[in-house]
C-alpha cells in the first residue's frame, strides 16, 4: 500500500481551472493525515462544459484510509452537474434527487490518470480525477450527426420545438428461447413517460467514440449493451454486441406531460437470448415476459384504459407497424430477412 499519495481534482470554469489537491500521509496501518490545497490558474481559450465538485476531506473521514473506487457514483461526496450554459438544467425545482441523477449521471465518465513514483518521485501515487460530459447525439432527419446536447434539453419540449432537437436513440426487443418478449414498466421516477410499459430497454447512445460508430450500427449496439446492464442488470456477457440485429429505424415525436417529451431517431435492435435479469429500481418498476397473445391482451387493456395501463408511444408505434410480422421471423430464425436499415420510417 502507498504510504504517501496525492489526489488532484480539477474544477473548470469558462476561463480557469481550479485545482483542489489533497496529500495523504500514512501515519499508521489504518489512518492517514491529510493536507488540502486549492489553487486557480491556466486561462482557457474555449468554454468548457462541465463542473465537478469533490469534497476531498470526506475521502478520509476521521483520519481513516480513503476508499478509492473506479467510478464517480461510488464517491458519496461527488456531485457532477451538466453546465452547458443552461443553469435551469441543474436548478429545475420540478425534478427530485433521483430524477436529477437519472438525467445527468450517465453523462459523466471519470478519467483517472495514475502516475507512478517513477514519474512523480515526491509521491508513491498520483491520482488525478477528471470528468468529461458525454451527451446525446444530435442528428438530422437523415441520421447524419450534427452535434450533441445534454439529456435535459433533448427532452424539454420547449427546446425540441424551438431548436428542432432530434437525438439518436435505440429500442431493444429481447426474446428468450421460448420466443417471449421481455417488457419493462418504467419507474415512477422517470422524467418522461413514468410507469408506462414498454419494450425491453429504451435509451440513447452518447456522444463518445465507442457509441458514435456508424458501421453496422456498432455504436448503438455498444450503447444498448451498456444500458441493459444499467437498467436491467443484464451482464454484458449475456448480451454480446454481435448478437444484436438492427432491423430498422423510426423517427417520431411524442410529448409526455406538456413539459417533457421525446423526439428521436430510434434504432430497433432485436436479440434472442436467455439472460439473467436484476432490474435497477430507479429505472424499472416491473418486468415481465409475454407471448403474442399476452401482448395483444396488454394492447386491449391499454386501449380500454383498464387499470390505468399505458404503453410508451414508441413501443406502440413499433407494435402497430412492425412487431408481429417481425415476431414471425424471430420464431423462424430468419431475422436477417427482415432487416431494412436504409429506410427511416417517419411515424406519428
Amino acid at each position: 500500500m502507498s504510504s504517501r499519495f496525492l489526489i488532484i481534482n480539477p474544477t473548470t470554469t469558462s476561463s480557469t481551472i481550479r485545482f483542489s489537491a489533497s496529500i495523504f500521509n500514512r501515519v499508521s496501518s489504518s489512518s492517514y493525515s491529510t493536507t488540502h490545497y486549492t489553487t486557480s490558474f491556466l486561462p482557457f481559450k474555449r468554454s468548457l462544459s462541465f463542473v465537478v465538485s469533490l469534497d476531498l476531506s470526506r475521502l478520509s473521514p476521521s483520519g481513516s484510509a480513503p476508499q478509492l473506487r473506479p467510478y464517480a457514483r461510488d464517491f458519496s461526496s461527488v456531485r457532477a452537474s451538466a453546465m452547458t450554459g443552461q443553469t435551469d438544467a441543474v436548478s429545475d425545482a420540478t425534478m427530485d434527487a433521483v430524477q436529477r441523477r437519472l438525467m445527468f449521471d450517465d453523462e459523466y465518465d471519470p478519467f483517472f490518470f495514475l502516475v507512478s513514483s517513477l514519474l512523480c518521485s515526491d509521491f508513491d501515487l498520483l491520482l488525478v480525477l477528471w470528468y468529461l460530459p458525454f451527451l446525446c447525439i444530435l442528428v438530422d432527419e437523415n441520421d447524419h450527426v450534427v452535434g450533441h446536447e445534454n439529456k435535459y434539453n433533448c427532452h424539454l419540449m420547449e427546446k425540441i420545438e424551438s431548436l428542432n432537437l432530434l437525438h439518436r436513440a435505440f429500442s431493444v426487443f429481447l426474446f428468450n428461447s421460448k420466443y417471449e418478449l421481455l417488457l419493462q414498466q418504467r419507474s415512477a421516477t422517470k422524467v418522461t413517460f413514468p410507469l408506462v410499459w414498454t419494450n425491453t430497454c429504451c435509451s440513447h447512445p452518447l456522444y463518445r467514440e465507442s457509441e458514435l460508430i456508424d458501421e453496422d450500427a456498432l455504436g448503438v449496439r455498444n450503447a444498448a449493451q451498456r444500458k441493459l446492464l444499467d437498467e436491467l442488470g443484464i451482464p454484458a456477457e449475456d448480451v454480446p454486441v454481435d448478437q444484436f440485429t438492427p432491423l430498422g429505424r423510426i423517427l417520431y415525436k411524442a410529448p409526455s406531460d406538456g413539459k417533457w417529451g421525446e423526439h428521436e431517431l430510434d434504432y430497433l435492435l432485436f436479440m434472442v437470448r436467455d439472460v439473467n435479469v436484476n432490474p435497477n429500481p430507479d429505472e424499472v418498476a416491473d418486468i415481465k415476459y409475454v407471448n403474442r397473445e399476452q401482448l395483444k391482451e396488454l394492447l386491449r387493456k391499454a386501449d380500454a384504459g383498464e387499470g390505468g395501463l399505458k404503453l410508451s408511444p414508441w413501443f406502440r408505434l413499433v407494435v402497430d407497424n412492425f412487431l408481429f410480422k417481425w415476431w414471425d421471423h424471430v420464431e423462424k430464425g430468419t431475422l436477417k430477412e427482415a432487416v431494412d436499415m436504409k429506410t427511416i420510417h417517419k411515424l406519428t
